[in-house]
């Protein structure tokens, strides 16, 4: 309904119920920030009649993904509206999400959305899934065309903001280094004693014509992870046992591994939970880095359940990476797919941001800025979804919290792409 200078607008399906106070609070915000658009948290009714909070994120620079949660509802300045539709087609409507994924990044290019950390009104929940059948929305062939056209809008406001990267990129030089090793196998882990011998022996089975380890980095497991580790008399199984008081993430056991001079001249991803589904997995991301003489690979891996049997959506191959787009695209979604691989001297350059969540997307973003990435689109990892699971189904609080960082991310690396003489980080203070 119109407000004068402001719209309402309910975005996304289900019912919706205004507090009294809804209205004026969000013209209240807008009209004292002069943003272009404000949302708020909510309380979702349940199928039983109870009601949820669902708090919402600061919309960040680098919030370009399509599937930022801006609520059910967003109020919005008019006037910034019509300037930024001033070249929509009718086209630009008729997209399947209607057009809204263009409109608010062509609103965001000049104008800046604020967040009510309030609970304005109330809506019916649609969507009862966990997160860890929602995260794979991305790569489900039935929203391919959605996707497809996400990517296009994206790729033009990256055109508009000047943020696309040169299709020539640099690369890598593979005499740089002494290595004893060909390739490392990098496993952090702590307190995953069901599953650590799996993964290392997936890792030992490996059929090479190159030598290489495996490095376990120990992050103070305490449930008999260690004992086991201690029982490998292979020469080829290291391990750096950390107390677990050091402070150090995920990101922080790899720069352990990837520091030490066991490390070899490709470092090779294999989560503690999980393992390689086929002895040629190591030579065959090896071989792609000797023919493409690329930063980093990125293969593709089959969803499983504890025992290895394939569970839905099955394989992950990440179909929507295109040599020309890719990198730029990697923006918009939360991921580059798994197992990934580096070329250690420039990881050593870059290292990884110390933190659980995210450090691999902050670290494959800065790599395939200035390189090129090799892709593997056969299966050749298996990624167990199990009980103990980080990722199976996350509690709304801890969703939020891992958006905010991938968007910080983005946010640096928008930053890096587009140097400002403003710093994008301080738009609200400055007004």
């Amino acid at each position: 309904m119109p407000l004068d200078q402001y719209v309402l607008v309910q975005i996304g399906d289900g019912e919706v119920d205004l507090k009294p106070e809804c209205e004026h609070r969000m013209r209240q915000v807008a009209e004292e920030t002069d943003a272009a658009m404000v949302y708020s948290s909510y309380l979702e009714r349940l199928p039983d009649g109870r009601l949820e909070p669902h708090p919402v994120i600061r919309y960040q620079w680098g919030s370009v993904r399509d599937d930022f949660d801006f609520g059910k509802v967003v109020l919005i300045n008019v006037a910034d509206a019509l300037a930024a539709t001033e070249d929509f087609t009718e086209a630009d409507s008729e997209l399947l999400d209607g057009g809204w994924y263009y409109f608010r990044l062509r609103l965001s290019m000049s104008n800046y959305f604020v967040e009510i950390p309030e609970m304005l009104y109330i809506a019916t929940r649609t969507d009862h899934r966990s997160s860890g059948e929602k995260q794979f929305d991305y790569v489900n062939k039935a929203s391919r065309e959605y996707q497809r056209q996400m990517e296009e809008a994206f790729l033009d406001y990256l055109y508009e903001v000047d943020g696309l990267l040169p299709r020539e990129r640099k690369l890598i030089n593979l005499d740089e280094g002494d290595f004893l090793n060909e390739a490392s196998v990098i496993i952090p882990v702590r307190n995953r004693v069901k599953t650590i011998a799996t993964a290392i022996e997936s890792a030992l089975m490996q059929d090479t014509d190159f030598p290489f380890n495996v490095i376990v980095v120990d992050n103070g497991s305490t449930d008999g992870t260690s004992e086991v580790l201690a029982g490998y008399d292979d020469p080829r199984v290291n391990v750096i046992s950390l107390t677990g008081e050091e402070g150090h993430g995920i990101g922080g056991c790899w720069n352990r591994a990837v520091l030490s001079p066991l490390c070899g001249r490709f470092a090779v991803q294999l989560d503690s939970d999980d393992a390689y589904s086929s002895p040629s997995a190591l030579s065959t991301i090896v071989k792609l880095f000797r023919r493409a003489k690329v930063g980093m690979v990125v293969g593709s891996y089959t969803l499983t359940d504890f025992n290895f049997n394939r569970i839905p959506p099955g394989v992950i191959r990440h179909e929507e990476w295109t040599p020309e787009n890719g990198a730029d695209n990697a923006l918009r979604i939360n991921g580059f797919g798994a197992p990934r691989a580096y070329f250690t001297p420039l990881l050593r350059e870059i290292l990884f941001p110390d933190v659980s969540y995210g450090e691999d997307y902050a670290v494959c973003l800065r790599i395939s800025r200035d390189y090129y990435v090799g892709r593997i689109y056969e299966s050749i990892y298996n990624c167990r979804r199990w009980d103990d699971n980080t990722d199976a189904a996350l509690p709304l609080e801890k969703i939020n919290e891992h958006n905010l960082y991938k968007d910080f991310v983005r946010s640096i690396e928008l930053s890096a792409r587009i140097p400002r003489q403003r710093n994008p980080f301080d738009e609200l203070e400055e007004r």
